[in-house]
């Protein structure tokens, strides 16, 4: 009779399987090397990426809002000369491209002048400079100078 010589197996039965190619590593010697990934590591690297992105594209909306707000600030202020360069006293008729200068009196009536701020000498006769302007082609008034209180 022959005795059944009882083979020990020093691996795991844990560690073995039928279907090598699920496991988290390498099951041969010339296999690649693969570790499991950090879930949470890898989330937080896009998160990270993602909100500076997000604070990069914000950051340039915001800046251009900022444009936008002085553009429409410059129109307002040309408005607002305007109509005071229209409701002034003036005794000439005003030339396209020629420049013009809005004053006030002392009883606050804006007058338009040939003459401007610098040009008076000693004897000015306003009380107030309020801006110098060119009248352009399409009859509204291009700001080259504003009255600044510094």
């Amino acid at each position: 009779m022959s005795k059944k010589k009882k083979t020990y197996n020093p691996i795991s039965k844990d560690k073995i399987t039928d279907k090598p190619s699920f496991l988290e590593y390498a099951h041969t010697v010339g296999s690649i090397k693969f570790e499991p990934t950090k879930v949470g590591q890898i989330k937080k690297t896009a998160e990270v990426a993602m909100v500076d992105q997000t604070n990069m594209q914000l950051k340039q909306i915001y800046e251009q809002m900022q444009l936008l707000a002085t553009q429409a600030t410059a129109i307002q202020n040309r408005v607002e000369v305007s109509r005071m360069i229209y409701k002034a006293k003036y005794s000439f008729k005003p030339l396209i491209n020629h420049t013009y200068h809005l004053y006030e009196d002392d009883q606050h009536e804006h007058h338009l002048s040939l003459i401007g701020p610098d040009d008076w000498g000693r004897s000015k006769q306003f009380k107030k400079f309020i801006a110098s302007a060119t009248l352009l082609a399409d009859h509204t008034w291009k700001i080259i100078q504003e009255h600044t209180d510094a």
